[in-house]
């Protein structure tokens, strides 16, 4: 038993099985699908809530030790995304390099990313939606545009699934197609975010940064937990590795530039807002446009919403992508039915696995609130990348793997930093959604021992 749960994954079978995707993605697209996926939530909703209820003006010192730990859980990913570039990104190479059961399980937590990162997006999307109709007096039914609270008298998430259900038929018509979208609706967002950075200086009041850590050391910590929600997305890409021209190259690159200019903007983005705006004013579902009305700049709201629908709507674009790779991932190692792991014949997509992406996304994001779905994405997200970083240390130790195109520096003080980094961070998450994921993986393991133990080769 102990032989075959440990086994690992052969990965000339994995790039053979995947040898059917058309390779049409280049570093361009990558760096556009980075930023795609990773600037939404994070940037227009996050930096008000957290600087709230943890951080303070000190949103900026979270940006900073988030953005450490992602940046080296990147060169990881990188490192292994060229040697083994193969669908499934982390559920694959934990498959490689750790066994077959242990790469179930960061699968089982790569699926709680990507099912409930992409609900909690949708749910965000809805509130600006919704903001932006207010703003021309236009009020739409209370009922139908919250998650499913019969005492607050919200039902329905319904801004939330027609998104869903919009991307999902985007998505249909082919990857090219959708990656030209990305980049056109990419560089709307980019704008928007300059313009609102550029006129939000002009209104920064440095009286707003007193105190500075008015919660101490630990809130700027668990403000840090919190907003490591707002960096993820990167590890979208190790996912396109069959689809890319290049993937030894172009990979490693799409991830360390889209995460770098992400970076940048999160913070300038959350030092103009705290300094605009009082943070305890903050904790509202719109805090750029709140911030700008406060200002007086009611008339320019408009197109920050549009800004801000538009970095959400790329985001769970290319999370509903990369989430149905990994399914595809899962079903062609037959830990779930093989169905899951076809590609139809026609589009060479997985569309059953984007079927199911889509239909889990959408009843979560029509009837559970943001609030309980992005604290328990962070802990998956998390455990997935203590795999990758310590999974670097035993790659470096094997001889029969390709020799990859992108190495962590600093080895093995930067992986092992990175992993120590990533537990810091998850001590920082409430009781409550531990309970949760323990739960979740719990579901996974019986999956695995029912199912996929018995399947799988």
């Amino acid at each position: 038993m102990l032989k075959k749960i440990f086994k690992k994954a052969d990965y000339k079978q994995y790039i053979a099985d995947d040898s059917h995707f058309s390779k049409t993605l280049t570093k361009n697209n990558l760096i556009a699908m980075g930023i795609g996926s990773i600037i939404g939530t994070g940037i227009f909703i996050l930096p008000g809530i957290v600087a709230y209820s943890t951080s303070g003006p000190a949103i900026t010192v979270s940006f900073i030790l988030a953005a450490v730990v992602c940046v080296l859980a990147a060169m990881c990913f990188a490192e292994l995304a060229s040697t083994f570039p193969v669908a499934g990104s982390t559920y694959s190479y934990g498959s490689i390099i750790f066994g077959q059961f242990p790469g179930w399980i960061v699968g089982w937590a790569l699926c709680l990313e990507y099912i409930l990162g992409v609900a909690a997006v949708s749910s965000g999307f809805s509130a600006y939606f919704v903001s932006m109709f207010n703003n021309f007096g236009i009020h739409l039914p209370h009922g139908l545009t919250g998650p499913f609270i019969p005492s607050e008298g919200t039902y329905i998430n319904l801004p939330s699934i027609i998104v869903l259900v919009l991307i999902y038929f985007l998505l249909r018509r082919g990857v090219q197609s959708s990656a030209h979208m990305n980049t056109i609706v990419v560089f709307i967002k980019l704008a928007v975010i300059i313009a609102f950075i550029i006129i939000g200086l002009f209104y920064i009041k440095p009286t707003n940064y007193h105190p500075y850590f008015p919660m101490g050391g630990m809130g700027v910590v668990k403000g840090a937990a919190l907003v490591f929600f707002a960096y993820l997305g990167f590890d979208v890409i190790p996912s396109s590795a069959p689809e890319v021209k290049d993937p030894q190259k172009n990979i490693p690159a799409g991830i360390m530039i889209s995460l770098a200019i992400c970076a940048a903007l999160y913070l300038i983005m959350a030092a103009v807002l705290t300094g605009m705006i009082n943070y305890t004013k903050l904790n509202v579902a719109d805090p750029v446009v709140f911030a700008l009305k406060e200002v007086g700049l009611s008339k320019i709201t408009f197109l920050i919403s549009i800004g801000a629908l538009a970095g959400m709507f790329t985001m769970m674009l290319n999370t509903i992508y990369g989430g149905s790779r990994l399914v595809y991932a899962l079903g062609r190692d037959k830990l779930i039915p093989e169905a899951f792991g076809k590609l139809d014949k026609k589009s060479k997509m997985p569309m059953t696995s984007l079927n199911a992406i889509t239909v889990l996304a959408v009843l979560l994001g029509g009837f559970v609130s943001m609030k309980e779905l992005t604290s328990l994405v962070n802990i998956g997200t998390l455990l997935s990348f203590v795999f990758v970083s310590i999974g670097v240390i035993k790659l470096r130790r094997r001889t029969d793997v390709p020799e990859s195109g992108f190495k962590v520096p600093f080895y093995p003080w930067f992986p092992a930093l990175s992993a120590g980094l990533c537990i810091l961070l998850m001590t920082q998450v409430s009781i409550n959604s531990w309970i949760a994921s323990i739960g979740w993986f719990a579901i996974g393991i019986v999956i695995y021992f029912v199912y996929g133990y018995q399947k799988a080769e």
